[in-house]
């Protein structure tokens, strides 16, 4: 997989905040490339069992499906969280084959870039925040860009743990 470059086509913040999202998801993306099936289930860390290769992108999928059709199109929540098992996503991810959590990431991206070009960034999200408050489109891209870059730095960590790649 080639990577993107994070330099925007154009300067305007669209292009700059889409083009940012789409790097962060193309670098977790790459931290994945050429991991065996066991090394993406593996959780070297004896403290936190749901952090894996797999677990994470998972996440990070879900995670855009949250902020993107629950908060901002103010859709039903079919997430697969429950109230006893928060962080389901990140459990149920060893039991699928990295290349499908990768493939319904990258799928599913390229919906909400059409959703995100679609809409104004000034737009209102139509579900409120815990405060109360609304969110508008823009905060949600930049909300994403943060979870996706910091996730992305756990992936490395455990990609250099699990089978000593370092440098993607």
């Amino acid at each position: 997989m080639t990577r993107k470059d994070d330099t925007p086509p154009a300067w305007d913040e669209r292009a700059q905040l889409t083009t940012f999202l789409d790097y962060a998801r193309d670098t977790a993306r790459a931290k994945c490339e050429e991991v065996s099936e066991e090394n993406a289930r593996r959780a070297p860390l004896p403290d936190s069992p749901l952090m894996t290769l797999s677990g994470l992108v998972n996440h990070l999928r879900w995670v855009e499906y949250y902020w993107f059709q629950v908060v901002f199109l103010g859709e039903e929540d079919e997430g697969p969280w429950t109230d006893e098992d928060p962080d389901r996503e990140m459990r149920i991810a060893v039991d699928m084959p990295l290349a499908d959590v990768l493939a319904e990431y990258e799928e599913q991206a390229a919906r909400y870039r059409e959703l995100v070009a679609a809409n104004d960034l000034d737009a209102q999200a139509k579900t409120p925040i815990r405060d109360g408050r609304r969110t508008d489109l823009r905060w949600i891209l930049l909300h994403l860009i943060e979870e996706t870059a910091r996730h992305n730095g756990h992936l490395d960590i455990i990609r250099e743990l699990v089978d000593g790649t370092t440098g993607v």
